[in-house]
């Protein structure tokens, strides 16, 4: 399976039986699953969506929403309890094609990508529970 690095970029083939081994990028050395939340931006999330072979899971949000904040530290924790899912960001004030291309009414949004097919999506705050809940829910249809 192909898993991008989060740190320089580069795609990496990974067995998927390694990936709770923590690999590490064969370019840079840092993790390839950080068990946190990447940034993800215009310039690099295609290359995120289009060579990652594990599910994506974005949170689309910006700094002055409330729940937002709220959520973070949720969406964060969740990510630490998932090796097989990347977690990304995306700053929809930063990012303004990017939330126009997912035609975003309400933030938060969690969107879960397959490469470039939207999966799932979910508007509004959730905490830890919830929000693991519901990822679970919607992993089972990806397998």
């Amino acid at each position: 399976m192909i898993i991008v690095c989060p740190s320089c970029g580069a795609k990496n083939r990974i067995p998927e039986d390694k990936l709770d081994a923590q690999p590490t990028c064969g370019k840079c050395h840092e993790n390839l699953i950080p068990f946190a939340p990447i940034e993800l931006n215009e310039q690099n999330f295609s290359n995120f969506i289009s060579h990652s072979d594990l599910p994506i899971l974005i949170d689309l949000w910006a700094d002055w929403c409330g729940p937002c904040k709220m959520m973070a530290p949720h969406f964060a924790e969740v990510a630490q309890h998932n090796p097989h899912v990347v977690f990304g960001k995306i700053d929809t004030e930063a990012n303004p094609r990017l939330s126009s291309a997912f035609n975003v009414r309400s933030i938060p949004t969690l969107v879960l990508m397959n490469k470039t097919t939207e999966i799932a999506r979910i508007s509004g705050a959730l905490r830890s529970s919830q929000l693991q809940d519901w990822l679970d829910e919607q992993l089972k249809s990806f397998q």
